[in-house]
Parts: C-alpha cells; structure tokens; sequence
C-alpha cells in the first residue's frame, strides 16, 4: 500500500482521527482487533492504521516446532488482511518516530522514507534477540524469532546430517552432527528437545545411532527453565539428559567461529549449527525516541501511557510494564501478557478518543505450556504442575486455542494428527540463505560498530 507524505488528521475539520498501531505482534494485533470493534461499536469513523514489516502476525510460540519440521510456517502466519478487515496495513518498517510532531517514518523495500502523521500513538513492535558482545556471535549464531530462523535452523541441521554421511575425515563428520543451543528457558528448551527429535528421526532413516548426533544445551543459570518451579524444572532437566543432551549450567559462549565455539570454561566444542535463544530486548526503533527506557524497553504507566506523553501508548515485550501483582517488577516479555494488555491498550485508547473508561493493567500470571518433543511435556496452568502426557495435551490445546484464525487452528491440529502416525519430513529444500536468516536480516538489529 501506498503511504501518503505527511499530513495533519489533529482537527476534526480535517477528516476522521488516526490511531497508528506500530508492529503486528501480540499486543499489536489484539489492539488493532479489539479497538476495530470498539469503534464500529461507537459508531465513530476514527481511522485505524497498522505498520508492520509483514503482513501477518507471527504465532512464535511455536516456532519450535516449525525448526523441528512439525508444522508448515504458513500454519503459525495468520493473515492481517483476513483477520483485521477494518484496519488500513502499511507494510513498511518503522525505521523513526517523532513524538513532539506526532509523525513517524517508515520505509520498505519499495520506496525511500515516508512520512505518516498519527493522533493517537500505540507503539508495540515486540522485540529482537539480544546479543552480547560476543565475537562472531552476530556472523555465526541464529535466533529463533522469524520464520526465516526456524527454517534456516531445520534445514542447517538437515544439511550438516547429509554432508556428514559422506564425510570422511570423523573429526568433521562429528562437528557436523554436532548443535550448541544457548539458552536453556523455554524457548531454547523447546528448541533443542525438536531438533533432537528431528535428528532422531533422519539417524533412524539413515540406519546410524542417534547417539552419534550430539546436542549442548548452555545457560548461565543454576537449572534449566526456572520459569516453570523447582519440580517441573528438575523433570524436564532428567528428562533431556536421558534423550542424551549435553546440558551445561553455568556456561557460555565467550567466541564463535564457522566451525567451532570457545565456551566461557575455556571447552572448544566443534560445530557448524549454533543458535542463540538467551532473551529479548525492545526493538531498535524505541531508541529513536528519546523517552526513558528499561532494560531495552520503553517505560510506561500502569495504563500503558508513555509519562509526559497522554497520546502515546506501549504495550508487549516493547514496554516495561508496570507488574501490579509484584509491586517493583516489570511484566515479563511473554506472548501471554502481550496479548492481555493489546485489550487494556485498545480499551485505553478508545478512552482517550472520549469511548468508554481507561483502566491499569493487571493480570495474575496463568503459567506456562512447554512442549518438549516427542511423547512430553511441562505446564504450570494456575499453579498446577503438570508433565507428561496431561501437559502434553494442556499444551497443544492451549496453542490451537490461541492462535487467532479459525483456518490456521485447523492446520496446525491436522498437523499434529498426522505427525502422529507418520514419521517428520526430512526433505531438504533450501528455502533460507544464513543471509536471511542472520540477526540483520531477519530481525533488523543492527551491526555493531
């Protein structure tokens, strides 16, 4: 679509008001959604506009399980166009905003910079991996929040499996059937327990141990997924070893290289497939702003105002949420807050466009589903431990239930279905270069000078 240069929506007599929604992550998707019904509902004709370098929304929880080659990543791509009718897409990157004249600049592949005016401001454009300066970390490693990631890591670990079956030095061989996970919440957790599963599955069809196919898990931290308490973190730590992963606590990497790492304990481990799963911090746009920041994120009010700014809200992994059931903590980055506070940032807004009351938001946390491969899982739904097969089944049905399009509920439940009585596709198709699955491209941070 077509971005109009700058122009000045603030007076009535000017036409209709503009709510610019910035990334369609989470809180930015259920925002746009919620607020569209508010107003239809109000009968106002206040225009929503979302910019986003994409034109879906991007269901990451289960990136995993695209890595490991259970589900199409068309299945966790929900279309804006269809799930948000009422909304006017820019697909552009919101590459600067300018808080005091209420603009923002946006550019795509197809055009140079644009400049789009706003009445009502909601910056929610989630967030990127966070790297450390670590040295060959930005050329070697690669995360686990796009498509193009979660491709370019099945199909890295698909390439090095085939290359070593004719390899004939073993020293190489070993290095190429060798993953190092960094990052051992759970996304690394759910991350590392897939391709485990996707490498048992080509070891069988290709007549050799399992064994021979070594994976590392690495954390800084004392266990593995602190997130889900002390029991449920104790089984999933028993049950990776007995898979035959390599879980290291304590350690890190201190450098990379294209066929080796160099740990904090001084190991040198070979290999060709690294990813760096370790955390989040709020995309780079928000440093364009100016206005205080926490941890990467933008600092805003229990009712997600930007202080100082009544016209500018922020929400999901961009903001550092005020935690009113931790009084002193922020919410954490997770898809589950994200979307909760999309509907206090949608019924907010429309309270400042004069529809409604504004509120604070506040939300017990509900617990985490941790899908762990074949045959396993974590939860902590309200509290209650859970692992095996009942998480396993809590699991699966709380991610069909939240995706948030009917048609791709569908797919990803066939999917499973069938993956149930058939073995994982080991097709290799070459769909993503390391280009465009590099921290730059696919995420867009930026090089470090």
């Amino acid at each position: 679509m077509t971005v109009p240069d700058i122009e000045d929506t603030t007076g009535s007599a000017a036409g209709p008001q503009r709510v610019v929604i910035v990334g369609s992550g989470f809180a930015g998707f259920t925002c746009a959604r919620k607020l569209c019904r508010i107003l239809a509902g109000a009968g106002r004709e206040t225009e929503v506009v979302l910019v986003t370098p994409n034109d879906y929304m991007l269901y990451t929880p289960l990136l995993p399980d695209v890595a490991g080659g259970l589900i199409d990543p068309r299945f966790v791509a929900i279309s804006l166009a269809d799930a948000l009718p009422r909304v006017r897409l820019v697909v552009a990157e919101a590459e600067s905003i300018d808080p005091d004249n209420k603009t923002i600049t946006v550019t795509s592949q197809h055009h140079g910079p644009r400049e789009l005016s706003w009445d009502r401001l909601v910056l929610t454009p989630g967030s990127v991996t966070r790297l450390f300066d670590i040295p060959g970390l930005a050329e070697h490693g690669r995360g686990l929040k796009t498509v193009a990631e979660a491709l370019y890591l099945r199909e890295q670990l698909l390439r090095q499996l085939e290359l070593a079956d004719h390899e004939e030095d073993p020293e190489v061989r070993r290095a190429r059937r060798t993953v190092v996970v960094v990052g051992a919440s759970y996304a690394g957790t759910e991350l590392v327990a897939q391709l485990r599963a996707l490498a048992d599955a080509y070891a069988a069809r290709r007549d050799f141990e399992p064994s021979e196919v070594r994976f590392v898990l690495l954390d800084m931290a004392d266990r593995v997924m602190p997130e889900v308490g002390e029991k449920l973190s104790d089984k999933v730590l028993s049950v990776l070893r007995s898979r035959g992963i390599d879980i290291r606590l304590g350690i890190s990497l201190k450098e990379l290289t294209g066929d080796h790492v160099v740990l904090t304990d001084g190991t040198t481990i070979a290999t060709y497939t690294v990813a760096w799963v370790t955390g989040v911090t709020g995309a780079p746009v928000l440093g364009t702003l100016g206005l205080p920041m926490e941890g990467g994120r933008l600092v805003v009010e229990p009712d997600l105002r930007v202080p100082g700014r009544p016209d500018v809200f922020a929400g999901g992994d961009a903001a550092a949420v005020p935690d009113l059931t931790k009084p002193g903590k922020i919410t954490p980055p997770t898809a589950q807050h994200a979307t909760r506070q999309g509907k206090i940032l949608a019924r907010n807004v429309a309270a400042s466009l004069g529809i409604g009351a504004a509120a604070v938001y506040k939300h017990r946390d509900m617990g985490l589903v941790v899908d762990l491969g074949p045959g396993f899982a974590v939860a902590n739904p309200v509290g209650l431990p859970l692992s095996g097969f009942p998480a396993k089944a809590v699991t699966r049905a709380y991610h069909t239930y939240a995706v948030p399009r009917g048609i791709n509920r569908w797919a990803i439940t066939m999917a499973y279905l069938t993956n149930a009585v058939t073995p994982r596709p080991l097709t290799l198709l070459g769909l993503v270069s390391p280009e465009e699955a590099s921290f730059g491209s696919s995420e867009g941070i930026p090089k470090r000078t």
